[in-house]
């Protein structure tokens, strides 16, 4: 009984040890042999492609703006008084010089008046010492002090009419009168904000681009401006400044553009979307975007030669949608896989089994 149990032992071992090595006979016979070229057999991996070719591409840059008013004023109250006059309806269009306020003014009239009169009284003493002076019979002195006062008089005379004149307030450009902050009755101080003033056409925009555009972005250079408050407009503009320097903490240039606005659209603090175009290269090499496959920091491309797929560091210039240039690392006619990398490294053999079209 126990010799049948061992017998039994070493044939289940025998079985065990044969199944094993069919397993890895199996396996064995699976794999595709190591070619001496270092590749894994001669099987082709299926890769759809497109040749490169070269087309038109117009390279633009987008930014973020706000518009700001070509000029805007907060007018404020520079004599004391009560507001005897509104001139003025809110959000009317207004000429340079137009009165908008009127501040009560008596007393100031008063001290014109007076020192007008003081004027004509030293005017005249001027021209009588004038006369005894040719005469010889006062000093220069005299007629130094005379011509003096006169000069005195003439100035308090100009002062007053100054202080007269700030009881009237008026436009000082072309705009809009905004909402009014104080009615008539009431009494004024200096310095007290009464009503803005702003200019809506033309407008600017002020914005931020990255400080490696240096080169390129420059005066006159067109600009298209978008917002909220009309999705399906685009004005177009033009850049007139760029900064004389670059932001040091965020790496970037201030650009300012010039933005007509004779409808009257749009209204300085917006938040609008800007787009520049910085020209046109006829000769760009432009590639779908799913030819690109990431490596770390590189950006790389499968490129077909004699059949074989050679991966190539490319450098990337504008992006459009579903394409992305590149300016370096690519040829035209040469040809790139646009899908099927997931199963490529360089020096596979592939077979091409359909072409994607080029959208540049």
């Amino acid at each position: 009984m126990t010799h049948n149990n061992g017998l039994a032992r070493r044939s289940g071992s025998q079985a065990m040890q044969q199944l094993r090595l069919l397993t890895i006979l199996s396996f064995v016979a699976a794999a595709p042999a190591l070619a001496q070229d270092g590749s894994w057999g001669n099987s082709e991996v299926a890769v759809e492609t497109t040749e490169v070719t070269a087309s038109q591409l117009e390279s633009s840059v987008r930014a973020i703006g706000t518009l700001i008013a070509e000029a805007s004023a907060t007018l404020r109250a520079e004599v004391p008084g009560q507001i005897i006059g509104v001139h003025f309806r809110e959000g009317q269009q207004l000429k340079k010089g137009a009165e908008l306020y009127s501040v009560e003014a008596t007393v100031l009239e008063a001290e014109v008046n007076e020192a007008r009169a003081n004027v004509n009284r030293s005017e005249s003493a001027l021209s009588r010492a004038q006369d005894l002076y040719e005469k010889q019979l006062i000093s220069g002195t005299d007629y130094d002090a005379a011509r003096a006062n006169y000069d005195v008089d003439v100035a308090r005379l100009r002062s007053s009419r100054a202080r007269l004149s700030k009881t009237v307030i008026r436009a000082p450009f072309d705009g809009f009168v905004g909402l009014r902050r104080i009615n008539i009755g009431d009494y004024a101080t200096v310095g007290q904000e009464l009503v803005d003033v702003v200019q809506l056409d033309p407008l600017r925009v002020d914005f931020s681009v990255p400080e490696t555009l240096l080169p390129k972005v420059r005066q006159g250079l067109t600009v298209e401006i978008t917002v909220d408050a009309y999705p399906d407009d685009v004005f177009p503009g033009e850049i007139t400044a760029v900064a004389p320097k670059s932001d040091i903490e965020g790496h970037s240039l201030e650009v300012r553009a010039i933005l007509p606005n004779e409808a009257l659209k749009l209204r300085p603090g917006l938040f609008v979307r800007v787009g520049i175009s910085l020209g046109i290269n006829p000769n760009a090499i432009v590639i779908p975007e799913q030819a690109i496959w990431p490596i770390g920091q590189d950006k790389t491309v499968y490129v077909v030669v004699d059949g074989k797929a050679q991966q190539r560091v490319v450098k990337i210039g504008e992006r459009k949608p579903g394409a992305v240039e590149i300016t370096e690392g690519l040829a035209v006619g040469e040809v790139i896989v646009t899908a099927g990398q997931m199963k490529l490294f360089d020096g596979a053999a592939v077979r091409t089994i359909g072409a994607a079209s080029n959208q540049g």
